[in-house]
């Protein structure tokens, strides 16, 4: 950590996003809280995360953009335009506004999944191979830090204030985020153009998954797990109302303590990826998350905490291994359709998981739809874990990267 932060165009990136992130820990819970302090439903705040997850689908055309831009720049108009984004939410009063909610929610997808990817770029072209994963791991830890104590803020501000002072302050630190990062001084090198050949252009990021052996294998891996996760979105609402008797601002607690868990998965990520390779990290991340969602069907609230600690070292863990793996195993050039392909890969199954599980929560008991979640990761863990050899070891970063072994 101490390394990356050593670097001055680091330090003013991580400024930068560490103020977005302030913004985004506050207004993450607020929007199911407030549709369901509209309506009343567990499924229609579970939703919330559908509409969330919706835009990675089109991820691929977002990487394509994102590619044909300098990734600062990029960054500076995308803050500013998520800034924008939120302007609708000051027109919400009742339940019949719910769909501008749901509306700038899917907004919020679009706007993650191409900073995402033009973070990626900006950070392979800014530090050296050895540094990815201690910068993945350092963003990882704060974001996760400042969940620790940010929904639970968002929700307390969301009870006195209201959802649209939430949203004015998620957007001033949108706008901090663009001042900060259009401050940095790095040299780009100007993009490479489409050629005449767009739907290759378009699929470039998925056919380098294809290619590339381990980032084929981590990618359906994560689709496999992902496509149970999902279920948790609504599920968690149910874990409140049936299991703990406590009311929907109740998730903010739950959320810290999932904050905890991730805040140390950040922290050990990157040495774990140096000790033992991307791929091995992604698949322990994977079995704690399916441990942890298993324990939430626990009517005690010590236990339900202990893992959601779990659940957050793992999907920090996971996060970390999937940025870094794609990082090190993607020329420059191709590193937002890559990154957006292997968004797609992933967020597609967890989008059919969050729909599915805003209908089922209200027909089955959400302790076996937890179970179910369990199985899930546990078997995308073991189907990863035999392919652990391709990252045993990190190409060193004066050798091109060898794909389709």
């Amino acid at each position: 950590m101490r390394a990356v932060l050593r670097i001055p165009a680091f330090r003013l990136l991580f400024t930068g996003l560490a103020a977005s992130m302030v913004g985004d820990a506050l207004m993450v819970l607020v929007y199911a809280i407030w549709v369901k302090s509209l309506t009343g439903s567990n499924g229609a705040a579970g939703l919330v995360t559908l509409f969330v997850a919706v835009p990675y689908v089109l991820a691929p055309l977002g990487g394509w953009l994102v590619d044909r831009f300098r990734r600062r720049p990029f960054l500076v108009v995308a803050n500013l335009a998520s800034a924008l984004m939120l302007l609708p939410l000051f027109a919400v009063r009742d339940a019949a506004d719910v769909w501008i909610i749901y509306m700038v929610a899917a907004l919020y997808g679009i706007s993650s999944v191409t900073i995402a990817a033009a973070l990626s770029g900006l950070l392979k072209d800014l530090l050296a191979e050895d540094l990815l994963a201690d910068a993945n791991g350092t963003l990882q830890t704060v974001k996760e830090g400042l969940r620790l104590g940010g929904p639970l803020a968002g929700a307390a501000l969301f009870a006195t204030l209201g959802g649209a002072a939430v949203a004015a302050i998620d957007a001033v630190t949108f706008l901090i985020a663009a001042a900060v990062i259009a401050q940095m001084r790095l040299r780009e090198e100007p993009p490479v153009r489409s050629g005449p050949h767009w739907l290759r252009e378009l699929t470039a990021g998925l056919a380098h998954i294809r290619t590339d052996a381990a980032l084929r294998r981590m990618a359906l891996a994560m689709g496999i797990g992902f496509l149970f996760i999902g279920v948790t979105e609504s599920a968690i609402f149910a874990v409140i109302d049936q299991g703990l008797h406590r009311p929907p601002e109740f998730v903010g607690v739950l959320t810290s303590a999932q904050g905890i868990g991730a805040i140390a998965g950040g922290l050990w990520a990157a040495r774990l990826i140096q000790r033992v390779g991307e791929l091995t990290a992604i698949a322990t991340g994977m079995a704690a998350v399916g441990l942890g969602d298993g324990l939430k069907a626990a009517p005690s609230l010590p236990i339900i905490l202990i893992g959601l600690v779990g659940t957050g070292w793992g999907l920090a863990t996971m996060v970390v291994g999937f940025t870094t793996v794609i990082q090190r195993r993607t020329p420059g050039p191709l590193i937002g359709r890559v990154s957006a392909a292997a968004e797609t890969l992933v967020s597609g199954p967890q989008t059919i998981s969050i729909a599915a599980g805003a209908t089922l929560v209200s027909v089955v008991d959400y302790r076996l739809l937890l179970m179910v979640v369990t199985a899930g990761m546990l078997i995308a863990a073991a189907w990863l874990w035999p392919a652990r050899r391709l990252t045993a070891q990190a190409p060193p970063a004066d050798r091109p990267v060898e794909v389709g072994r």
